[in-house]
């Protein structure tokens, strides 16, 4: 058997709804997980015809990550679980960072939710000597002037990758974070559909490329997998080498 296969595991992808976090949970669905996902709309029928969306064969629920009594009630649904992936994201432009709502919004969601989450199934991925992988971002790791929120919410992931590592290896859960760089999802829209500047961004990766979806859960399948059975606490940055200088 693949040390990349995860027939019999559940997997639950939080904001696997669309972007990065689906495309992760198609990693697991295609490799033999049962594989759960959370997004922000009613039904999965609402994310029909979504570019970048595609819930076939994944268990859809509704969840307001930034609701910590959701979590926990959504929780209570899932009776056992093997890997927990925290890909829920938000970003408030227009300097909307700077101005409370906009700073208060964006650290629930990027920040709070995943410790909210983390300790919501921390016995049950105890129980199955479970992993987590927490998506930041390489935001985490430098200044975006922008989106104050955002940086600092993605250098709180990285770090909170780092802390619960150390704190929960005892109890047999491997935490690790994935920090990715570019990738055309609906938080990079801004971006990305716009060929001026994306074409500034490409220059300054040195792959010369976007990042995939798929590319990000190749390594989140990595760090969930056998393979990375003595990686604790790290996270890894999938960039194209953009971070690089």
């Amino acid at each position: 058997m693949s040390d990349l296969d995860f027939s019999g595991q559940t997997v639950l992808v939080v904001g696997g709804s669309s972007g990065i976090g689906n495309g992760i949970a198609h990693g697991f669905r295609e490799r033999g997980a049962s594989v759960h996902v959370w997004g922000t709309r009613p039904t999965a029928k609402d994310y029909e015809g979504i570019e970048g969306s595609d819930l076939t064969g994944l268990a859809y629920a509704c969840v307001d990550v930034a609701d910590r009594a959701q979590i926990n009630a959504e929780a209570a649904n899932i009776p056992a679980l093997d890997v927990l992936v925290l890909s829920q994201g938000t970003v408030v432009y227009k300097r909307g960072e700077f101005e409370p709502a906009g700073w208060d919004h964006v650290m629930a969601v990027n920040l709070d939710s995943p410790m909210a989450c983390s300790v919501a199934f921390h016995d049950k991925l105890a129980r199955a000597k479970g992993s987590i992988i927490i998506v930041s971002s390489v935001s985490g790791y430098q200044s975006n002037r922008g989106n104050p929120a955002y940086a600092a919410s993605k250098a709180g992931a990285v770090s909170l990758t780092k802390t619960l590592g150390e704190a929960w290896a005892k109890d047999g859960i491997r935490v690790n974070g994935l920090a990715p760089g570019l990738v055309a999802t609906k938080l990079t829209a801004v971006t990305t559909e716009h060929p001026d500047r994306m074409a500034g961004a490409l220059r300054a990766i040195p792959q010369g490329r976007a990042g995939t979806p798929q590319d990000m859960a190749g390594a989140v399948l990595f760090l969930a997998s056998p393979l990375a059975a003595y990686v604790c606490g790290q996270t890894l940055i999938v960039d194209g080498g953009l971070s690089l200088s």
